[in-house]
C-alpha cells in the first residue's frame, strides 16, 4: 500500500513538471530598440508584426481571427505588439481568449511614446490595427485597419 501511494506521489509530481514545461509563453517587454532587434533577427524571411491595442474595438474583434489564422497557416510568422500601457496579465488573458498565448507575443510595460512609432514607420501617428508585412528582402508595407486575411495568406504564399 505503502509502495502505492509512493507511486502514485511520483507519478503526480512527474505530471505537474510535465504542465509546467508546458506553460504559456510569457508576454515580453516592447521598448525603445526592440523593433530594430525584431527587424535584424527575422531578416531574410518574411514577417508580419501586428501592433494592436487592448483599448482598440476593432483590434479586440480581429485578434480571434488571428488565432485562427496562425492556426491554419503554421508557416506564417507574426509577431503581436500590444501597445496599451495595462497590465501583462490583462494582456495574456486576452491573448488566451484570441488563442494567442503562445504566439510571438510582445507588449509595453510604458506609454507607447513618439519615439517607439518613429522606429516603426515615422509616418505612423499612431492609430491601430497596424500591420507591418516584410518580405525577406526586408523591404516592407504598412497596412491600417483589419486585416484582410486572405489577402494576408497570399502574402505569405507569394513569399516563399
Amino acid at each position: 500500500m505503502k509502495r502505492h501511494l509512493t507511486m502514485l506521489a511520483v507519478t503526480f509530481f512527474m505530471l505537474q513538471a510535465a504542465q509546467v514545461g508546458l506553460a504559456k509563453e510569457p508576454v515580453k517587454a516592447y521598448q525603445n530598440g526592440t523593433w530594430a532587434q525584431l527587424s535584424k533577427a527575422n531578416l531574410g524571411e518574411p514577417l508580419a508584426v501586428h501592433f494592436w491595442g487592448v483599448t482598440c474595438a476593432p483590434c479586440m474583434a480581429e485578434m480571434p481571427q488571428w488565432g485562427q489564422f496562425l492556426s491554419q497557416n503554421k508557416q506564417a510568422k507574426v509577431i503581436f505588439v500590444q501597445v496599451d500601457d495595462v497590465p501583462p496579465e490583462m494582456v495574456q488573458k486576452l491573448l488566451q481568449r484570441a488563442k494567442l498565448e503562445n504566439a510571438n507575443n510582445f507588449s509595453v510595460f510604458q506609454p507607447f511614446d513618439d519615439t517607439m512609432r518613429y522606429e516603426v514607420d515615422p509616418k505612423w501617428h499612431g492609430e491601430t490595427p497596424i500591420t507591418i508585412l516584410i518580405n525577406k528582402n526586408g523591404q516592407w508595407q504598412r497596412k491600417t485597419g483589419p486585416v484582410q486575411f486572405t489577402a494576408l495568406k497570399a502574402w505569405f504564399l507569394k513569399q516563399q
